[in-house]
């Protein structure tokens, strides 16, 4: 009777613990209002308006975390087991390696934005085109940048599970990126 009574109250404690956890993650997430719109957006009209509107939202929380750098989007938009298919060397795996990638970036180029030119929905995918713009005033792999003008454009395939980016592959346009750094010749 005794254990019965500790396993109630162990599992009614976890309860009040996920709840407690589920809810500051709740308080956590950023507000619709503050997320990237798309300047166009292609959705599959057979999907379900709530699997359509849970792939958006998880789609405009990253580009949002890419345009502004503010990590609670990539938190709120990352699965926990986010996976990069197409991982550069060097980059670790996992939520980590889109923080670090984004820091690394705008510690060369503070005033990167990144539009979200388009986004398709098609079953359990998004796929976003974006555009990175800023200046390079930083540091990057030991060159300081001049305040030269960045242009450049990237595209992602997310494959959402749970109304989160579970997997991502994605291929920006480097060479045009490395020429614009001075780090390559045009």
């Amino acid at each position: 009777m005794n254990a019965t009574i500790q396993a109630t109250r162990l599992g009614a404690g976890l309860l009040l613990s996920l709840s407690a956890l589920t809810a500051h993650a709740a308080a956590e997430a950023p507000a619709d209002a503050e997320l990237v719109r798309p300047q166009a957006l292609i959705a599959d009209r057979s999907l379900g308006r709530e699997a359509q509107q849970a792939a958006l939202l998880a789609a405009r929380r990253y580009a949002t975390f890419w345009h502004t750098g503010d990590e609670r989007f990539a938190v709120a938009a990352l699965a926990p087991d986010f996976t990069d298919r197409t991982l550069p060397p060097g980059r670790a795996q996992g939520v980590p390696g889109p923080l670090a990638a984004s820091k690394f970036m705008r510690a060369a180029i503070p005033d990167l934005q990144a539009e979200a030119r388009q986004m398709i929905v098609a079953g359990d995918r998004v796929t976003v085109h974006y555009r990175f713009h800023g200046h390079f005033s930083g540091q990057w792999a030991g060159t300081q940048g001049k305040g030269q003008d960045i242009d450049f454009i990237a595209t992602d395939i997310y494959r959402i599970e749970g109304g989160r980016i579970a997997d991502n592959w994605h291929i920006e346009d480097k060479l045009a990126l490395m020429q614009q750094l001075g780090l390559v010749a045009r």
